[in-house]
Parts: C-alpha cells; sequence; structure tokens
C-alpha cells in the first residue's frame, strides 16, 4: 500500500470537511504534525483516535495488525510535542505514552469494543500496541 499517497489524500479530504473523512464514516479523525525522530522533518498523519467518556484522545499504534510499530510511533517518543488538527480545531499537545498496566487495560477495552482492533492485536502479537493520550498543552 502506498501509506504516503494514501494519508495525502485523507489529510486533503479532512482539511476540505472540517475534520470528515468519508472513508471512516463517524470515527473521529486527528492529523497530527510531528517532527520526524531520524529527519528532523515536520510529517503529518491522519490516525483515528478514541475518545474516552472524559473527552480525552487515545492513539492506538496498531499498524493494522502488522508485526511492526507504525513510524510515527518513534516520532513521538522522541519528540513528543506536536501539534494536533482535530475536525476544525488547531491545537499544541503533549502525547503520552502510557505505562504498561494502563496500556494493556486500554487495549483490553478498545479489543472488547471494536472486533476488528481485536483481530490486530491477535495478528501483532507477540508485538504489544502502545497506547498513547492526547494532553492538550
Amino acid at each position: 500500500m502506498d501509506w504516503k499517497s494514501l494519508n495525502h489524500n485523507v489529510i486533503q479530504e479532512f482539511r476540505a470537511n472540517a475534520g470528515i473523512v468519508k472513508q471512516f464514516g463517524d470515527l473521529p479523525i486527528v492529523v497530527l504534525q510531528t517532527i520526524g525522530a531520524k529527519s528532523g522533518r515536520l510529517l503529518e498523519v491522519p490516525l483515528i483516535t478514541v475518545i474516552e467518556e472524559d473527552g480525552s484522545m487515545l492513539l492506538f499504534g496498531s499498524n493494522a495488525g502488522s508485526a511492526k510499530h507504525p513510524v510515527w510511533i518513534y516520532n513521538l517518543r522522541v519528540n513528543p510535542t506536536i501539534t494536533v488538527e482535530f475536525g476544525t480545531e488547531t491545537f499544541i499537545a503533549n502525547v503520552i505514552e502510557q505505562d504498561e498496566t494502563e496500556r494493556a487495560q486500554r487495549v483490553a477495552i478498545q479489543s472488547q469494543r471494536t472486533p476488528q482492533f481485536a483481530d490486530y492485536v491477535t495478528s501483532a502479537a507477540p508485538r504489544a500496541i502502545p497506547v498513547f493520550k492526547i494532553q492538550r498543552e
């Protein structure tokens, strides 16, 4: 799959439609503006986020069940202060990787909510899917 082209098209649609991307239906999307861990360049990545009851946003590094982490994880670990686009809003945030206990709990809850995510957890094993919380500054 050509992720670069797909991401570019998703970001364009996101920005043209106040955060709505037709192929994702009602799922909430964010665009992260990150700094590359190796390149130091500004990178943009669209991701589905999970919005909790308290309004907090979570990111799951499922990489569609791949055995490898998605590249954006490495960028967040090195440069956790980012710009987030959500709907028509843009804000600065710190992205905090959840500790093992919190990660396992969030992955279990999300697996119960979404059968496709549960399949990702199974196919990614033994890789543990990282979970990040978006914390507004």
